[in-house]
């Protein structure tokens, strides 16, 4: 039930907008109750984090090779996660800017607790082992190119979003030319 309420959540903001789109009309065009909502997502925006869960998901499941250069297995995560969410494009962005709304500090909280999260999911998923100092740095590299390619490609019109993929390539390009995967 909860992944057919996310999923029912997603075609109806397709149609009229995250902002628009209430829990009662999920619960009304699934014939169930609020109640039955609450169960498994308290509060609308409980819906975002499940979405991007669910992108969190498709890059753990991948299969990346182990054998491939460190810039490759991240590419390679970081697009799977960016296919994920591909299918509500238009609609990620409008989820995203439901949480940076002024009147929601405790999203946008929450929000960097969840980049955080998916950076180390990268990290895992791409096989990097740095630790110490060298860590540090990576993750920091890593959070500024993660977020950067994803405010692009939330904005890439380009057919399957090519442009931001050449960005994340060149981006990790330069990475690997300064030693940041290792």
């Amino acid at each position: 039930m909860r992944q057919q309420i996310l999923d029912t959540a997603l075609q109806l903001a397709a149609k009229t907008g995250w902002e628009q789109l209430t829990l009662q009309q999920i619960a009304t065009a699934l014939h169930i109750s609020l109640a039955d909502i609450y169960r498994h997502y308290r509060q609308k925006d409980d819906l975002v984090d499940a979405w991007f869960d669910r992108a969190d998901l498709a890059l753990l499941s991948a299969q990346i090779s182990k054998e491939l250069p460190a810039t490759t297995r991240l590419q390679q995560a970081i697009q799977h996660w960016l296919a994920a969410l591909a299918p509500y494009h238009k609609l990620t962005g409008q989820m995203l800017l439901y949480k940076l709304e002024p009147g929601h500090i405790h999203l946008q909280l929450d929000g960097i607790l969840r980049i955080s999260r998916t950076v180390q999911w990268l990290r895992e998923a791409a096989g990097l082992t740095a630790s110490g100092t060298a860590r540090i740095g990576q993750e920091l590299a890593l959070s500024s190119l993660f977020v950067a390619v994803f405010i692009y490609w939330l904005n890439d019109s380009s057919a399957g979003q090519q442009r931001s993929l050449k960005i994340l390539q060149r981006k990790l390009q330069w990475g690997d030319a300064v030693r940041l995967w290792r």
